[in-house]
């Protein structure tokens, strides 16, 4: 498929990065894997992405910076950004959408759930849906 869309994962823990990137890539997304923030930054500015899965606890550049970073920046700011992060309390995630995120998602992930939930993401960040 031409037109997959492209997720960024940035994931520190790479148990977790794997099962996203691989949940993701075998419902048809092309996905792409960051360790950190410096090297999230770094990949968006080379192959920006869709759509952004932002773990919040990041090294080097924590996920709320980055996502402030990217916000406010006209080249990036129309990414879709979900924090994807182990962070439950509302107070998390209520600071997540103050740093820009236009989602958030709990780790555990529902597996089954999951791709359904980043397409519904998808579709209201860009006009054509496949």
């Amino acid at each position: 498929m031409a037109d997959q869309p492209h997720i960024l994962v940035i994931e520190d823990h790479q148990p977790n990065a794997t099962l996203v990137c691989d949940l993701l890539s075998f419902h048809g997304f092309r996905v792409s894997w960051a360790p950190d923030g410096i090297s999230g930054l770094e990949m968006v500015e080379r192959d920006p992405p869709d759509l952004i899965l932002m773990d919040l606890q990041l090294p080097r550049l924590d996920g709320f910076e980055l996502t402030r970073r990217l916000k406010s920046d006209p080249k990036t700011s129309h990414i879709p950004i979900v924090a994807l992060t182990a962070c439950a309390m509302i107070s998390d995630a209520e600071r997540a959408m103050e740093a820009g995120c236009d989602g958030y998602l709990t780790k555990p992930i529902n597996t089954r759930e999951f791709p359904h939930t980043i397409r519904k993401f998808l579709s209201v960040s860009t006009p054509e849906n496949s």
